[in-house]
């Protein structure tokens, strides 16, 4: 093996390394007592390992009740961005005119603007409808989310050749049975990436549902707070809860991995 591959085997190694060291401590940790974390966190778990970690977790987290409402939550919200997106970054992409690169430009610009600038406002606005709760949570997730996502449904549609539509037209196909059956199956890598990007931004979102979602409606990482109060923190079952809180998203990731990459690369492309 030549050095220069060498050295670029050497350093994706100590990169998976780096990448996977925050694993192992969560692991590892997760079966440890509370003693043992204290005793050492870096060490594996010997002769303190526990597996009740688990259960105190599970029902301290109410687990089946937040994972409901986090699941909701995250597959509406996921799949309106994925299709309401795709339909916009289509009729702005195709649509060649300066209102639509202007309209694009305020998406764009819109990627930057902090969450916390608009957090009071918006909350005091929403928190007059309480009847909305997780609907208007969906809502707002679809309001934020979607500038990034349009931005990168705009750049793979931009790799269709029009020609497309153009043949669909001439079939007697209306512009809305072209993107359904036509340009939307092709966008499915895209789509999955958008997917896996906006599923782990809104599982693991704490902020804004802790501003708008009442108790009987609380999410996972919602509930993760419980684990940390004033003068105890219960170490060893926020590394349980957590482990079982990232498990639904792995294993999303592990099915859609092949378009992940494939999904970026064609989103780059214009």
């Amino acid at each position: 093996m030549k050095k220069g591959k060498l050295s670029i085997v050497i350093l994706g190694i100590l990169l998976a390394v780096l990448w996977l060291f925050p694993f192992y401590l969560l692991l590892s940790n997760s079966f440890k007592t509370p003693k043992g974390i204290f005793t050492s966190v870096l060490n594996l778990p010997g002769k303190f390992f526990t597996i009740s970690n688990y259960p105190e977790a599970y029902e301290a987290l109410h687990f089946l009740s937040s994972f409901l409402h986090s699941l909701i939550i995250t597959v509406i919200s996921v799949i309106l961005l994925v299709f309401c997106s795709a339909m916009a970054a289509y009729a702005l992409q195709r649509n060649h005119s300066r209102l639509s690169s202007s309209i694009l430009l305020l998406f764009i610009s819109a990627m930057i603007i902090p969450f916390q600038s608009v957090m009071i406002p918006m909350t005091a606005l929403f928190g007059k409808v309480q009847a909305l709760n997780m609907w208007g949570l969906i809502f707002m997730y679809l309001g934020f989310n979607a500038s990034l996502s349009i931005f990168l449904f705009q750049g793979s549609i931009g790799s269709i050749s029009e020609s497309l539509d153009e043949s669909a037209a001439m079939e007697g196909a209306n512009r809305w049975q072209v993107f359904r059956k036509i340009i939307f199956p092709m966008l499915t890598p895209m789509s999955v990436t958008v997917a896996v990007l906006n599923i782990v931004l809104i599982w693991n979102d704490y902020l804004l549902p802790s501003l708008v979602l009442p108790e009987e409606q609380f999410t996972i990482p919602l509930q993760m707070f419980m684990f940390f109060g004033q003068f105890t923190k219960q170490w060893h079952l926020a590394m349980a809860g957590l482990t079982l809180a990232i498990i639904p998203v792995i294993i999303f990731y592990m099915f859609s991995q092949k378009y992940i990459i494939k999904g970026i690369t064609e989103g780059a492309v214009k």
